[in-house]
């Protein structure tokens, strides 16, 4: 894409809110996501309550991802976005209320986590289409590598600071920063004069019709081999990222000796994660240029495999520093080349409802059975042994992969690099 079009897609007001609406509220999601464990954890001391939240943040992407992208197909995307992020600005802004009127339990950050990812779910599968329809087709290239660049450096910046944050505070008063964040977003995709659908676009009359959506999606996904594949080992990679989110913070007080309050060096921690994903944004193009997205995946899993292992085998925190930074680089190269292979094989009609599904079956399956795992095995033992469980998940994924069709594509894909 040429540089006068990228220059052109930031002279559009329309983008730029477009543009700023995302970063907003990947700034406040973000803080919320380092917030509510340290909140849960401070509220409970329990592992198993902290990794309850992170499995209820995934659950609702298992219980409504196959509708909601049928459904995000049908409406009015911008009305169904601005709601969802209006009513989850609601959700979030109980939970500082209770916490000044000491009114605040577990049970109430476990179900705005809920409903609010709920929300995320609905925003999500708008959102799908949104900027397609918003910058024209040939200009969504350019228009999606200026969201990914800039929402990556907003994901690198604010989790240290939100650690650093909770360091010297009480998180429940950050989590209200998260609520106006989706206000703000609400009011600027509001603000956007371009239709964010197209004209033809009509309400379902019936649930059938819904389901009819649905199925045409599934049947995409289920014939296409590679996208099957990738997307059912995908959940077992997901079950690994599910452990690390719901153990971390008993990770690094039980195994490394940070305090979840009081203790910098949490910053330094959290933010690992961040710059490995930024390490693999720059990383996937020229490696998927170079061995193909099958053979990336049969590459990239193991490496994760193994990082994860190095991850768990670490117990001084300047060793974890490295080993986390590596495990997120290998393991954000999976999961961008399986969105990105899945996203360039599926037809226009059915990108909103093969990404969500897909989602749904990888993350929104695979994320609160890790982090569930995990909980009930730190229960019985130690975070770190919470942790291999879902090493374990992992490694039957990486021997599926290797004994299924990405296999013999990868074979083919360096056949035809080799001639």
């Amino acid at each position: 894409m040429s540089r006068v079009s990228t220059e052109a897609l930031r002279s559009d007001p329309d983008f730029r809110r477009y543009l700023l609406a995302r970063a907003i509220s990947v700034g406040g999601t973000l803080v919320s996501v380092v917030a509510l464990p340290v909140l849960t954890y401070q509220l409970t001391g329990s592992a198993a309550w902290t990794s309850a939240v992170a499995a209820t943040e995934a659950l609702p992407y298992l219980l409504f991802g196959l509708f909601a992208g049928a459904f995000a197909d049908r409406v009015n995307r911008r009305k169904l976005m601005v709601a969802a992020d209006l009513v989850s600005a609601g959700l979030l802004a109980s939970v500082p209320i209770a916490w000044a009127t000491g009114t605040l339990t577990a049970p109430h950050v476990l179900v705005v986590a809920f409903l609010t990812q709920t929300m995320f779910v609905l925003f999500d599968a708008a959102n799908f289409g949104a900027l397609p329809a918003l910058v024209g087709r040939e200009r969504t290239t350019a228009a999606f590598s200026a969201v990914f660049g800039t929402t990556t450096v907003v994901e690198i910046a604010v989790p240290p600071l939100a650690a650093l944050a909770v360091t010297m505070m009480t998180p429940a008063p950050l989590i209200a920063l998260d609520a106006l964040t989706y206000a703000a977003s609400a009011l600027l995709i509001k603000a956007i004069a371009h239709p964010l659908s197209t004209s033809d676009r009509s309400r379902p009359r019936s649930a059938g019709e819904i389901l009819l959506d649905v199925r045409g999606g599934l049947n995409f996904l289920w014939q296409n081999k590679i996208v099957r594949t990738l997307t059912l080992v995908g959940a077992t990679h997901s079950a690994l990222g599910g452990a690390w989110i719901a153990m971390q913070l008993p990770w690094a007080d039980r195994v490394l000796g940070i305090a979840p309050s009081g203790d910098a060096r949490l910053a330094v921690l959290l933010s690992c994660w961040a710059v490995g994903g930024l390490i693999a944004s720059r990383l996937v193009p020229r490696l998927t240029k170079k061995f193909g997205a099958a053979r990336l995946a049969l590459l990239a899993l193991p490496t994760s495999l193994g990082a994860g292992v190095l991850v768990i085998a670490t117990s001084h925190w300047l060793l974890a520093i490295a080993a986390i930074t590596l495990w997120s680089t290998a393991f954000t190269t999976v999961v961008i080349n399986g969105i990105t292979y899945r996203q360039q094989v599926t037809p226009d009609e059915l990108q909103g409802r093969v990404n969500t599904t897909a989602r749904m079956l990888a993350w929104g399956v695979g994320h609160p059975i890790g982090a569930a795992l995990a909980g009930a095995v730190a229960v019985w033992t130690d975070p770190r042994i919470g942790l291999a469980s879902a090493v374990g998940v992992l490694a039957v994924g990486v021997i599926a992969a290797w004994c299924s069709p990405l296999r013999t594509e990868a074979e083919r894909q360096l056949q035809s690099t080799a001639s």
